[in-house]
């Protein structure tokens, strides 16, 4: 297949974007993505680094992944020729399903998206994501930042409150709070470590499950942190309600269907803290499967006529209030 069929079967390589300031966490989220077990098999890795020796690509070529390093300069700025280049080079030669894009920490996210804007790319190749992953003590500090910093978060398509696990407890909700103030409309996820589940970050790229995919993939890390602070002769951890570092995940079934108006209101009015909603909801009328991230929800039509069944993920969020405010949208039998 040519390239203009390529593009005319909407075969376009997705592109996702990894930005944020140096330190925040970005080569952490790459290392997370590669190591999940998804089939990157059609995954190239581009890292952008500044100087002359590319750490983060050293660290990343373990991953099974082909890493290509671009060094000395900023691809949205001086190497902005040189990432066109690269990208027809890697689409040439390994016709990738997927890359994986590590701006470096100078690099506006736009300025690179506007790579694609180059005609020859732009037939074959789309940004699918821009993640801009945030330390919170940076946001702390953005006053001193300028409004560079700002950019990077209004430009993204997600944002990664990364290091919670460093900042006072009150810190966090105050934090995600004023981001959606200073962004509205914004997608905010607080992580430890940028461990997210990987159906945030490949928007339009998965398939219909119902939501308990997501306690598959935060029992571990939760149940991982809080064996770090009990002693070593517990032999078992509960799994289910745990909270380590803040994060919490809990479950809701009911066969009663929502009043659908109340559950819309239950969303628009959901704390920021409660971060991730998964699941089939049930209205008199029909079913939904429900994907909510960050503070924005997308649903869609579900076959069937199954009863509620709800995954939640938060920090420090009470599971009592959320339950009680969910049953207040049930139409009585």
């Amino acid at each position: 297949m040519n390239e203009i069929q390529a593009a005319c079967s909407n075969n376009k390589t997705k592109i996702l974007l990894i930005t944020g300031f140096l330190g925040s966490g970005k080569t952490t989220l790459l290392k997370n993505i590669l190591s999940w077990e998804t089939d990157l098999s059609g995954t190239v890795v581009i890292v952008n680094e500044l100087g002359k020796v590319g750490i983060d690509g050293a660290l990343l070529q373990n991953s099974g992944s082909d890493v290509i390093e671009l060094t000395s300069g900023c691809i949205c700025c001086t190497m902005k020729l040189g990432l066109i280049e690269t990208l027809k080079d890697v689409r040439q030669r390994f016709h990738p399903q997927r890359i994986l894009l590590e701006a470096t920490g100078v690099a506006e996210p736009n300025s690179v998206a506007s790579v694609l804007e180059d005609e020859d790319l732009k037939r074959v190749m789309e940004v699918q994501n821009i993640i801009t992953v945030l330390d919170i003590r940076f946001w702390m500090a953005r006053d001193r930042l300028g409004s560079f910093f700002m950019n990077q978060l209004e430009q993204a398509n997600l944002i990664l409150l990364n290091k919670v696990d460093t900042a006072e407890k009150a810190t966090v909700p105050k934090a995600l709070k004023e981001i959606h103030q200073a962004i509205p409309g914004s997608r905010t996820v607080p992580t430890t470590f940028c461990e997210v589940d990987p159906e945030i970050l490949w928007v339009g790229d998965h398939g219909k499950t119902t939501g308990e995919e997501l306690f598959e993939f935060y029992r571990p890390i939760l149940v991982s942190r809080a064996a770090q602070e009990k002693d070593s002769t517990h032999d078992e951890l509960p799994l289910s309600h745990n909270e380590a570092n803040g994060f919490v995940t809990f479950s809701f079934r009911e066969s009663k269907p929502f009043d659908e108006r109340c559950f819309e209101r239950f969303l628009e009015q959901v704390d920021w803290e409660l971060f991730r909603i998964k699941g089939l909801v049930r209205f008199p009328d029909r079913t939904v499967l429900l994907n909510f991230a960050g503070g924005r929800g997308e649903s869609e039509p579900w076959d069937g006529d199954q009863g509620t069944s709800l995954a939640f993920v938060g920090w420090r969020v009470v599971e009592v209030e959320v339950i009680e405010q969910l049953k207040r949208c049930l139409i009585p039998e």
